[in-house]
């Protein structure tokens, strides 16, 4: 019955149908949507670098451009997102939020994928190093910057160009500006290295002196398991603190999700010290010891929770090397990368005006404009900082005006005293002790801690209460200020402490404590911000390089710099200061017993441990801030 069914219906189909081939599918080998309408023309181009490998590369400008600017950022975070933040035919649309000034001055932009990411070819290394002893290959992100400038200024490829070129980049993207700055392309004229990675161990993306980042484990896998996006392994486990406690050091951790597999892992695994591994890889040391003369401006952020180290340590090498001149500072109220977002606000803070939004525009772009565009000189000082204490930017010919040596004004110690007091006098000798148990290790956020639960951007700026009163973490306050005290400069740690184990760690924190009512916005009475906090692992208190047992029950010294201040403590807060012995899972746990690479620590060596801080006396432990009158 059914095979009549069918039969009389074919009958009922029009011979000229019943004829025609079977489809080959809906989707054509080409189909191109009419861009008439837009203001722009996007070309993707595969350059060729001096070794033959090809280099994805997007080119957006304003339709009808000529004689235009070029602005390059190399990345390997994808070329083709990167260069498109929306589908529309308006260029403003089109380009990130960061490029909106660039797009209105008809600027022609361009964004290329790293070697061996996305669209590009070649093969990719992390942070790949110069050229020399740990790259004996003859190229480099240098020679990729270099080649890449060079086909673009030549005006058989893009006769759009007026044969000029900046570059600017944030974190890794600013990375391989630096990298183009240590031997430049004559067309490149001036550049912007945006809280680049300037030293992984010092204090950028892996280590904090010595201390490993837990925080970034995954982003190996992510970014070198795989050219195109990446993904985090999954565990099953929400909280990373317990995700991470389980376990013993972060190479079983590696073992169990797949890392070992992972030559950039096995890197890591290989050098946990500050050997010629990482020091054949400290920017700021390469840019010292050949420096420019390009335009540059250096930005950092004052709670960038990834790389809060690179772009000071580079500004103050190229000072020291006689380039204060043409290298600019500037330090905001933001997290990392925040420039290229939206500035008005960090956490429960917020700002006078878009912070973000004034550094590019009246910062970036006007520096841009005159060596790329012939614009007006820029109305830029040499080091730009804003205050959070005062809610506005401060600029300075010379800075920072207190330090070390070699300031107007010598460093100002804030000594722990006895009963958890802090004050510029140091009292008599004595002692506080606590426990550090790796088994209950500090959180450097309240529980449960997840490294995408959307506080990972503004953990700096949380309220520090939350360990304050836990018996291993030592609490030590100044009495309520009667007048503003500012501080501008490089704080400096200077702990004397003995521990019953043979390694440990030491986090100091300086920390602005809003009295107890604020009127207004009463969720921030009592608030402590922490200004400055880093982490030091005892271990390399007499070497970077060589690191050694600490003799238990003696008495040691860790000294240290913390991350840059520009603040001040208003009348009615109070200055505090806290010692503590983990902060975790951000850092992995030292065993406190020691071992040769603490990375391969096992669950047994981990123990327990009494840390004493000594007060007063010949070995007074103190925080030296940088106060100005």
């Amino acid at each position: 019955m059914k095979k009549l069914l069918l039969a009389a219906t074919l009958m009922l189909v029009p011979p000229a149908l019943a004829q025609q081939a079977a489809p080959r599918g809906d989707v054509p080998a080409k189909f191109t949507p009419p861009n008439s309408a837009n203001d722009y023309v996007k070309r993707e181009v595969m350059i060729p670098m001096r070794d033959g490998v090809k280099l994805y590369t997007v080119i957006v400008m304003p339709k009808g451009a000529a004689n235009a600017p070029i602005v390059l950022t190399r990345t390997p975070y994808n070329a083709a997102a990167r260069a498109s933040r929306m589908d529309s035919p308006n260029l403003l649309s089109v380009l990130p939020m960061a490029d909106e000034a660039f797009a209105r001055a008809g600027y022609i932009r361009v964004f290329q994928d790293v070697r061996g990411k996305y669209g590009s070819e070649g093969d990719y290394v992390v942070t790949r190093p110069p050229i020399g002893p740990l790259n004996p290959t003859t190229t480099d992100h240098g020679t990729d910057a270099w080649d890449t400038i060079d086909w673009l200024v030549n005006k058989a490829n893009l006769p759009q160009s007026n044969g000029r070129v900046g570059m600017i980049g944030s974190s890794y993207e600013g990375f391989t500006v630096v990298m183009a700055l240590l031997k430049p392309h004559p067309a490149l004229k001036v550049a912007a290295p945006e809280s680049p990675m300037i030293d992984g161990w010092m204090g950028d993306d892996w280590f904090h002196y010595g201390a490993f980042r837990l925080a970034n484990i995954g982003w190996i896998a992510s970014q070198t398991g795989y050219k195109g996006r990446g993904r985090d392994p999954a565990t099953g486990i929400y909280d990373n603190y317990d995700e991470f406690r389980r376990i013993g050091g972060a190479a079983e951790w590696a073992k169990t999700s797949g890392f070992d597999q992972l030559p950039a892992w096995q890197r890591m695994l290989a050098h946990p010290a500050y050997d010629a591994f990482w020091q054949g890889q400290a920017l700021d040391r390469m840019l010292a010891a050949n420096p420019g003369n390009i335009p540059t401006i250096w930005e950092q952020g004052l709670w960038d929770q990834e790389d809060i180290y690179g772009a000071i340590h580079a500004w103050e090498a190229l000072k020291a090397a006689g380039k204060a001149g043409n290298n600019y500072l500037v330090m905001g109220p933001w997290r990392h990368s925040q420039v290229n977002r939206d500035g008005r606000t960090l956490g429960p803070f917020q700002w006078s005006a878009d912070t973000a939004a004034q550094f590019r525009e009246d910062m970036v772009f006007p520096l841009f404009d005159h060596y790329l565009n012939d614009g007006p000189a820029p109305r830029l000082a040499p080091v730009t900082l804003y205050n959070p204490g005062l809610n506005r930017w401060q600029t300075f010919s010379d800075w920072p005006q207190a330090c070390e040596r070699g300031c107007a004004a010598p460093l100002t110690p804030y000594y722990l005293r006895s009963e958890g007091g802090l004050g510029t006098a140091s009292d008599a000798a004595g002692e506080d002790s606590y426990v550090s148990d790796p088994a209950k290790p500090v959180p450097h956020l309240p529980r449960p801690v997840n490294f995408d639960d959307g506080r990972w951007g503004d953990w700096l700026v949380s309220d520090q209460r939350h360990v304050d009163g836990r018996p291993d973490v030592m609490t030590y306050v100044s009495p309520v200020l009667a007048t503003p005290l500012s501080v501008s400069g490089v704080p400096v740690a200077e702990v004397f402490a003995k521990t019953t184990g043979t390694d440990g760690d030491f986090v100091v924190k300086l920390i602005d404590v809003y009295p107890d009512e604020v009127a207004g916005d009463a969720k921030m009475g009592g608030y402590q911000l922490a200004v400055s906090l880093d982490i030091f692992r005892g271990r390399y208190r007499d070497s970077f390089e060589q690191p050694s047992p600490i003799p238990a029950g003696k008495v040691q010294r860790y000294r240290f710099r913390l991350p840059v201040v520009n603040h001040v403590f208003r009348p009615g807060h109070r200055v505090m200061v806290q010692v503590q012995s983990s902060l975790f899972p951000l850092y992995d746990r030292n065993p406190q017993k020691y071992v040769p690479n603490i990375f391969l620590a096992k669950r047994e060596d981990y123990q327990k441990a009494t840390i004493t801080l000594m007060r007063g006396g010949a070995q007074a432990s103190a925080v030296w801030l940088p106060v100005v009158k």
